[in-house]
């Protein structure tokens, strides 16, 4: 799903700016949308854009230039109120200092190839688990496991986890069956190869997880395929802690990684070679993670390393249509940039103080972080207990962040002004709803 049927789903007023026919047409076609045929950075393209009325300029080109000069443009001439530009190249992030309104007037920067890398790295630091969000700076967690037979919690009712846990907090945000939600209660019983999402302090994750599943061994050999900007940000992150190797296929690139990198050893080779593989011990390999370019050497690489006796293999994929196809079978967890990108977009655009979002399920469920404000008069959550609040179904309250405590929410817990609030959305349509939930308004009494 790309960030403009995102936004159009939801009733934003979108114009969409590109330089290719084909491409408007496409989007013109199945999407209920305005587009504009030009240059992004153009300022007469921009007004004609409708620029100056625009809540928001999202600059998401293949050029961090024109995306850069866009937002720059839309601030000098138009005063758009929020400007998101999307970033690639390390020699600018490296210097944040030029990202303020005294010199590039960008709000918000996103760089794909980070997120990415920094999802991945917490699912290769979270054995078992199939996605890993954090939320209020990485104090909470919302983590997905699959449930295994032999699991400790498999045949119980889900109100038999304190006792199974005591003094760990936890809450089943969200249980999935054969892909249909399930709103979970406290007589939910788990079944096998249920996809259990739950929420808990940060430190509290592997224990909760010891109790859904069998744990994962700790992971220590890594592969991975492919050396380009994640491949080589993904190697540095996790050298100190993991012995890591990176096969990449240019025989230049690879001697270039050789140099920059300090304890990854850099293979020079094709990492759907079977030979290449073997040698390198694929067998006894914890993680197999393909983040070429290319999905179609994403998928086989990935196939024939689970094939050859790889623990658990990851695939980065482009291609929205290919995600759902592979994740079911062979692979373990497919890696969607478009989904990662459209979650760190999510805060910018909800209304009410929205501070994180994550787009969950192919765009289907979403988790959201809400700051509540105002009095028991201004606001319909303030001084209330969970219970007593109204909540679109499948809505649910999960943890509560006040200050630095973690508070998992059962329903008499009382929401003050201030406190960051953690809820999930199973159906994402819902999510206009829970916005009016948190707005404040002049008194609602």
């Amino acid at each position: 799903m790309t960030v403009a049927e995102v936004l159009a789903s939801e009733a934003n007023d979108i114009t969409i700016v590109d330089h290719n026919t084909e491409h408007l047409r496409a989007l013109q076609d199945h999407l209920d949308i305005r587009t504009v045929l030009g240059q992004a950075s153009h300022p007469d393209v921009l007004r004609k854009a409708g620029a100056e009325d625009a809540d928001l300029v999202l600059a998401v080109t293949n050029s961090d230039e024109t995306n850069m000069i866009a937002c720059q443009v839309a601030y000098t001439l138009f005063r758009t109120p929020t400007k998101i530009a999307r970033v690639r190249s390390v020699e600018y992030l490296n210097h944040p200092e030029l990202f303020c309104q005294e010199a590039l007037p960008v709000d918000v920067l996103i760089s794909p190839e980070q997120l990415v890398t920094d999802s991945i790295q917490r699912l290769i630091e979270t054995p078992g688990a199939l996605q890993v969000l954090d939320f209020a700076d990485g104090r909470v967690r919302l983590v997905a496991v699959k449930a295994f037979y032999g699991g400790p919690l498999v045949g119980h009712q889900l109100r038999e986890m304190p006792q199974r846990m005591p003094g760990i907090d936890t809450r089943v945000a969200a249980v999935f069956r054969h892909g249909r939600a399930i709103v979970p209660e406290g007589d939910t019983v788990i079944e096998a190869d249920d996809e259990v999402f739950f929420i808990a302090a940060a430190e509290h994750i592997h224990a909760v997880m010891g109790e859904l599943r069998k744990l994962d061994k700790p992971v220590r050999r890594v592969i991975l395929a492919g050396g380009g900007n994640i491949g080589r940000r993904l190697a540095r992150g996790l050298e100190s802690n993991y012995n890591v190797k990176l096969i990449e296929h240019n025989i230049d690139g690879a001697r270039a990684l050789s140099e920059v990198l300090d304890k990854t050893i850099v293979l020079q080779g094709d990492a759907a070679d079977e030979d290449l593989l073997r040698e390198e011990n694929i067998d006894t390999t914890d993680v197999f993670c393909a983040v070429t370019n290319d999905d179609q050497i994403n998928i086989l690489s990935a196939m024939l390393a689970k094939r050859m006796g790889a623990r658990k293999v990851m695939s980065l994929i482009n291609r929205s249509a290919y995600v759902d196809l592979v994740q079911s079978g062979i692979i373990d967890i497919a890696i969607s940039p478009q989904q990662t990108t459209i979650s760190s977009l999510l805060a910018h655009v909800r209304r009410g103080d929205v501070v994180v979002a994550h787009s969950l399920r192919r765009g289907a469920a979403e988790a959201i972080e809400a700051v509540a404000h105002g009095d028991s008069r201004t606001s319909k959550v303030v001084g209330r207990a969970v219970e007593q609040i109204k909540l679109p179904p499948g809505t649910t309250i999960d943890a509560i962040v006040r200050g630095e405590e973690v508070i998992i929410a059962h329903h008499d817990t009382r929401i003050e002004a201030g406190d960051h609030v953690i809820l999930f959305l199973i159906d994402k349509k819902h999510v206009t709803d829970v916005e009016k939930v948190f707005q404040v308004g002049v008194t609602f009494l």
